[in-house]
């Protein structure tokens, strides 16, 4: 698997993944999370203009997963990471998360971090194996902070939440 920079024309390709990726949210009782559309094009194009939008791609150059970040509080934070249910199961997802902390180590920056839900599998569990730790609340900086609000203020607190860290 090859991971690279994303294009202007692997923008459309990105919502498409996060659709496919999404849909199993259903199958545990999560339907909103399920049908909650992807970024628009132009918040995807904003993460790749800032040089801050990667994608797995197959042989062909096809994108099958993507992951886009930004600084917050010193770090770098994983907005996104999706991986197209047809490519799950291969270290894809990792190998972005590994591809990030190399970059940020490259940086001298300290951490990565990432907010998720507590209790799908495929969410906290996974990024648990993947050597992040929970933050405590009273431990967010005022980014993670605000990330929270935003996403309570847009429903996501219905299920548990909680941001975590992986240190570098």
């Amino acid at each position: 698997m090859t991971i690279r920079a994303v294009r202007s024309e692997d923008l459309p390709l990105l919502q498409d993944i996060e659709r496919a990726a999404g849909r199993c949210f259903r199958d545990i009782g999560m339907p909103e999370i399920a049908d909650d559309e992807p970024p628009p094009i132009a918040e995807l194009a904003r993460y790749q203009h800032a040089g801050m939008a990667w994608v797995a791609v197959d042989q062909a150059d096809t994108p099958v997963a993507y992951l886009i970040a930004e600084h917050i509080d010193g770090n770098l934070h994983i907005e996104q990471v999706s991986v197209h249910p047809g490519s799950s199961r291969r270290r894809i997802g990792s190998s972005l998360l590994d591809h990030l902390a190399h970059r940020a180590e490259t940086e001298g920056i300290p951490a990565l971090t990432l907010t998720t839900f507590e209790d799908v599998p495929w969410n906290a569990p996974y990024y648990a194996r993947c050597g992040f730790h929970p933050v405590a609340e009273h431990d967010l900086g005022p980014g993670l902070r605000r990330i929270r609000e935003r996403e309570a203020e847009h429903g996501l607190d219905r299920w548990p939440r909680l941001a975590m860290r992986r240190s570098l």
